[in-house]
């Protein structure tokens, strides 16, 4: 299949007359588009570019969007997260992975890590999700939470033992999937003890993966994290560890300097979630400070109940408008960092060869309509695609080579018939 955009991103900035030739889930090349060949994908009137990686999200949390709104962290926690999470079926789970895949899709993302923990004393469930987003299309990491904090609900919880053989378990299961990749992830200091999360850091060391893992979202944790183990978050991982190339932290809010120091020094990487540290009022993280450090970094949307917009475009804009309202400084961080934050750099911390329109890397691909009016006027396209750009201006997603989305609609799952059962579902929720 060779696809024929009016402009491509490449890794050398945008180029015209080219073919993006897929073969096999990969692009085989970029050649001149000479005259047409049976079978050509002509894309008059766009643009193509790589697709976005939401390096963090809770996909069954999108059931719960408006829930919580005006809520803080712990009133989202305690009466919409664990009490609305326990009407959810192993259907529900599936449906809301469904709903959040296709929203993500329609808006560019072709890659989503799934930080998921309804486990039920099981992999039953886990799977659900792979099942959904093998359905919509979506490439996916299932990190696979390790969870035990006698405070959660039961159905997070499990015995370290339990924990590390399931989350083997899966990753064996599902290790030549070419769409779909399985990593551990201890919850977060106050939510995995000690031994769940060298037990999440051993599993990756043995099965070569990263792991995930939430770290200093809220001023709190840092206060109890120090309380109970007389460190703060990032020097008691350090003092476990597990600190290191193979850890993703997600949030890391609440750093101090020697903090983000020490995560530069170890190679560890940063899922930036900077819309949901807005919506729950947890803080700003210091993206320019941790990028100078060393720290390697995506973005990701979270939960749909704690953000209640599923779109890496967006992030990358909120990545960049923050920085700057904290430095006082417009330059803070540019829209080339910013894209490359939700595109190449997080398909890297992830182990995928996504985010780039190159040979030989994954066909992940997103085209938009150089005819939407947030596109204009055309002054520097992928400064608009990362400041102006509406969701309406992508127009087609493809997946490992599959088009998934065609003309701003879903080719793979009826989203007429998603939203329906969502509704049917959730009727009469409320806080």
């Amino acid at each position: 299949m060779r696809l024929l955009p009016d402009l491509v991103l490449t890794e050398s900035g945008w180029k015209s007359g080219r073919a993006v030739v897929v073969e096999g889930g990969r692009i085989a090349a970029i050649e001149p588009a000479g005259r047409l060949w049976p079978g050509d994908l002509g894309l008059a009137g766009k643009a193509l570019l790589p697709g976005t990686v939401n390096a963090h999200c809770h996909t069954f949390q999108s059931l719960l969007r408006g829930l919580g709104d005006d809520l803080d962290f712990m009133g989202w926690r305690d009466r919409v997260l664990y009490p609305f999470s326990q009407k959810l079926d192993r259907n529900g789970i599936k449906l809301g992975a469904a709903f959040a895949f296709a929203e993500m899709a329609l808006h560019g993302a072709t890659t989503c890590v799934d930080f998921f923990y309804l486990q039920d004393e099981g992999n039953e469930n886990a799977e659900a999700v792979i099942e959904a987003a093998r359905e919509v299309g979506i490439r996916l990491v299932l990190a696979r939470a390790m969870y035990d904090w006698e405070g959660a609900p039961k159905r997070f919880r499990e015995s370290v033992a339990d924990a590390t053989a399931r989350v083997r378990e899966l990753i064996a299961r599902h290790r030549h999937d070419p769409t779909v990749a399985v990593q551990p992830a201890p919850h977060s200091p106050h939510g995995a003890s000690g031994a769940m999360i060298r037990a999440g850091w051993e599993v990756a060391e043995a099965e070569g993966t990263p792991f995930h893992i939430h770290v200093a979202e809220g001023r709190y944790e840092g206060e109890r994290t120090l309380k109970e183990h007389g460190a703060t978050p990032v020097r008691y991982l350090d003092r476990l560890g597990v600190l290191g190339p193979r850890m993703i932290g997600v949030h890391c809010v609440w750093l101090d300097d020697e903090e983000i120091r020490l995560m530069g020094e170890r190679r560890a990487a940063l899922a930036y979630c900077p819309s949901s540290n807005m919506f729950l009022g947890d803080g700003i993280t210091r993206v320019p400070e941790m990028l100078r450090a060393g720290v390697r970094l995506g973005l990701g949307t979270d939960g749909g109940c704690t953000n209640n917009r599923l779109s890496v475009f967006e992030e990358m804009r909120m990545t960049s408008l923050l920085q700057r309202v904290r430095l006082l400084d417009g330059t803070a961080l540019s829209a080339d960092t910013a894209f490359a934050l939700g595109t190449r750099s997080g398909a890297e911390i992830l182990g995928w060869e996504a985010g780039v329109i190159a040979p030989g890397t994954l066909a992940d691909l997103v085209a938009v309509d150089l005819g939407h009016a947030s596109l204009h006027p055309r002054t520097d396209l992928l400064k608009s695609v990362v400041y102006a750009m509406s969701p309406q201006a992508v127009t087609d997603v493809w997946i490992h080579g599959r088009r998934v989305v065609e003309s701003g609609r879903l080719t793979t799952v009826d989203s007429r018939e998603v939203l329906a059962r969502v509704g049917e579902l959730t009727r009469g929720w409320a806080v």
